[in-house]
């Protein structure tokens, strides 16, 4: 297991140095370098989300108790805030690593281990942080955009990062098999669940909705790395 992690975070790291020279945080049309083959992949995905995720998407929220679905969203949030105060750290962020750190914490003590988030009610924010921000914070680009099928709107440092996530997360040193791969089922169901309001959002605004997603998804993300201070293109600024 460790070889492995040790093999993707070398291939990583690869991948974000060849792609640094293609493209940075510039405009939309530097940013989405393959365009053409990422439309074709929206495309697809589009296709199979439609037809079998969606509907059992829409199905859970609609038919899962509340208490059932905030319980398990709140177990793999937990997860989350774990690897958001990690990055954090590693970001030079300790005000919000502090909070996160604490909301893993209270709510892993008090909330059951994690079952039950007593943090928010406490008014702790949360900090949202990932391997693709710290990447960021360090100064990687964030390489050409790309939309993968049954993963969505990410960018090669982000991709990168996800991978990153994936092999050092705890569920991925579980043991047995079965079980290891029913939370994996049971942590995309619920991201995949928790993103079905935005979906609605993109049926109803978009005109264009590969468009929509890009921008959204590149702005978000930067907006996130700079604290909402953006700095501006280089084009702007001339």
């Amino acid at each position: 297991m460790r070889a492995t992690i040790r093999r993707s975070c070398a291939i990583g790291a690869c991948v974000l140095t060849v792609s640094g020279c293609a493209t940075t945080t510039g405009p939309m049309s530097k940013a989405d370098p393959f365009e053409p083959w990422n439309r074709s992949m929206f495309e697809v995905h589009q296709a199979i989300d439609g037809t079998f995720i969606r509907p059992v998407a829409k199905a859970y929220n609609e038919y899962m108790p509340a208490p059932i679905r905030d319980t398990i969203h709140n177990f793999f949030s937990n997860i989350d805030d774990l690897f958001s105060a990690i990055t954090e750290l590693a970001s030079g962020r300790m005000d919000a690593a502090g909070h996160d750190l604490g909301r893993v914490i209270i709510n892993t003590l008090a909330g059951i281990g994690g079952l039950i988030d007593v943090a928010s009610s406490g008014g702790i924010p949360k900090g949202g942080w990932d391997y693709g921000l710290m990447f960021g914070a360090w100064g990687i680009p964030q390489g050409p955009y790309l939309f993968v099928p049954l993963w969505g709107p990410t960018t090669v440092r982000d991709g990168t990062g996800s991978i990153a996530r994936a092999f050092t997360g705890p569920i991925s040193f579980v043991s047995d098999v079965p079980t290891r791969n029913i939370l994996y089922g049971m942590a995309v169901g619920d991201a995949r669940a928790q993103a079905e309001p935005t979906y609605d959002l993109i049926d109803k605004a978009a005109i264009d909705k590969y468009t929509f997603i890009r921008r959204s998804y590149l702005q978000r993300r930067n907006y996130v790395l700079f604290d909402g201070k953006v700095p501006p293109e280089k084009e702007d600024e001339e």
